[in-house]
């Protein structure tokens, strides 16, 4: 096969005006040439001798834009534990050339599966869905696993605020559900389908990858006046077909920072294949707020974990040259969280995703750009998040929000903690980038950068910054569920209502 193959494509060759790694900034692009080989894609740019290699049966390529790719592969350290976030953005010359190439890897891939998968009889193997395609087989199972469970649902139904709010928006926009067909995507344990059902809906589809499916059906069944109008159906919003369209689609398709998980990808698939292009989405916009924060507390605690790493006779062993390693591994782990809000120190900005009108592949990668403007002197220790859903009802509109100071919910907030903390004075402008990469785990890289001018004699004629990067993975977070801590303030810190809930 590789011969035949190598043969065919080995002419195969596109000329890239740019090549840069998703780790660097856009300053270190270079150009560079995409080559077929018999074992994958070969990207090479003038600023590296060795080629980065990717096997297309297993890397992720996606379009950014007319002209713009990134091509994703999964790597591995000396710990065995795997990295999803190398890869490369590229652009081409013109669109022409952008759409040759991607329907040249359609067609790589296509002439594999050919030559491998012929069966037995001559028949050939099933095509994958487009779940499997973007996400690893064991990420999936373990997914399914876990919400399978009945003590994951309990979790998410004894959130008050979370199924409380899901049931307000339902009931107070009757309007929009009565007579309607609607559509639960990623159903559960089936509650917001029994919600639509009571706000009148005519027939409510379940749709549920899980063992739970099975469950929703007892519970369903159990509830005989609303079951006669609700059917589950077991299987994955990707593959799944309904007998007719739906007016509605009701969902809760959020993760640790909205985005974890990748349901947002299912959920937006479902728009596109069962929304009428009148229907409604219920949550129909996503926000993911952010500001900068300080918490010594927080920063002493990570830190100290390593600790452990500086002994140098342990058992006769000198743990110290994995202190480093170990170090880095403490602060990329995104800290989960309830946190006083007076910890922030600047007022908080948002990025809007709009369920409604995004395509699917807009999730693949995030670029948030970041400014703020200090509100006090202090040390900035990273970045903290939370997010909030609008449902946007004909009758009411309603917002779920996750705000630090609100009541606290099942996602908590989370925050990236810089290894290298940032010094700012009162009005100092802040500027960084927040960028997340999907992987196929079913959740995000994230880079976070942040910085800010130096401050004295001479710092504004030099433009001098100082800076702080992190790489975090949003699948593996430190969850620190206690609840938030009332901190001694500073006295050039006053307290300031940085964060306003709905």
């Amino acid at each position: 096969m590789a011969d035949s193959l190598g043969q065919k494509w080995k002419n195969r060759e596109f000329n890239l005006s740019s090549v840069s790694n998703l780790s660097s900034d856009a300053s270190s692009a270079s150009p560079g040439i995409a080559r077929f080989t018999s074992d994958g894609l070969q990207i090479q740019s003038e600023s590296q001798q060795i080629p980065l290699n990717f096997d297309l049966q297993t890397a992720q390529i996606f379009k950014l834009g007319s002209v713009q790719s990134v091509c994703i592969m999964e790597g591995s350290d000396v710990s065995k534990t795997a990295s999803y976030s190398t890869g490369v953005t590229i652009q081409f010359k013109n669109e022409e050339e952008c759409e040759a190439f991607h329907s040249a890897v359609q067609q790589w891939i296509k002439e594999v599966n050919v030559q491998a998968g012929n069966l037995p009889n001559g028949t050939l193997a099933t095509s994958k869905s487009k779940f499997d395609e973007k996400i690893e087989p064991s990420s999936a199972k373990m997914y399914f696993h876990y919400y399978g469970q009945l003590l994951h649902q309990q979790n998410m139904l004894q959130d008050y605020v979370r199924t409380g709010t899901y049931y307000a928006a339902v009931m107070e926009n009757r309007a929009d559900f009565t007579g309607r067909v609607v559509v639960d995507v990623g159903a559960g344990s089936g509650i917001l389908s029994l919600f639509a059902a009571q706000a009148g809906a005519k027939h409510v589809y379940a749709v549920e990858a899980s063992e739970m499916a099975e469950y929703a059906r007892k519970l369903i069944a159990g509830n005989p006046k609303l079951a006669q109008r609700i059917t589950v159906i077991k299987g994955r919003v990707e593959d799944v077909e309904l007998p007719e369209k739906a007016d509605i689609l009701i969902s809760e398709p959020m993760g640790t920072l909205l985005v974890n998980e990748r349901m947002l990808e299912s959920y937006v698939i479902a728009r596109d294949r069962f929304l009428t292009p009148t229907g409604k989405m219920f949550p129909g916009v996503g926000r993911i707020h952010m500001a900068p924060f300080t918490d010594e507390y927080l920063f002493i605690e990570i830190a100290n974990k390593a600790l452990f790493w500086q002994q140098q006779n342990y058992y006769g062993v000198d743990l110290t040259p994995l202190h480093g390693t170990a170090f880095q591994g403490y602060f990329s782990q995104p800290v989960v969280d309830a946190f006083d809000p007076r910890l922030l120190i600047a007022p908080p900005m948002f990025h809007v995703l709009d369920f409604t009108k995004m395509k699917e592949e807009e999730l693949y990668e995030i670029d948030i750009p970041l400014r703020f403007i200090a509100s006090v002197g202090t040390r900035v220790h990273g970045l903290a998040c939370w997010f909030d859903v609008l449902f946007n009802g004909s009758t009411v509109q309603r917002w779920l929000t996750t705000a630090p100071g609100s009541p606290t919910t099942h996602w908590y907030q989370l925050r990236c903690v810089l290894s290298q903390p940032i010094y700012v004075m009162a009005g100092q402008e802040i500027t960084g980038r927040l960028h997340l990469i999907a992987h196929n785990a079913q959740s995000y890289t994230i880079y976070l950068t942040l910085s800010a001018k130096m401050w004295g004699p001479g710092a504004e004629q030099g433009g001098i910054l100082q800076t702080s990067s992190c790489k975090l993975d949003l699948k593996e977070p430190y969850y620190r569920m206690s609840q938030p801590q009332a901190y001694p303030l500073a006295q050039d810190q006053q307290p300031q209502p940085l964060v306003q809930t709905q």
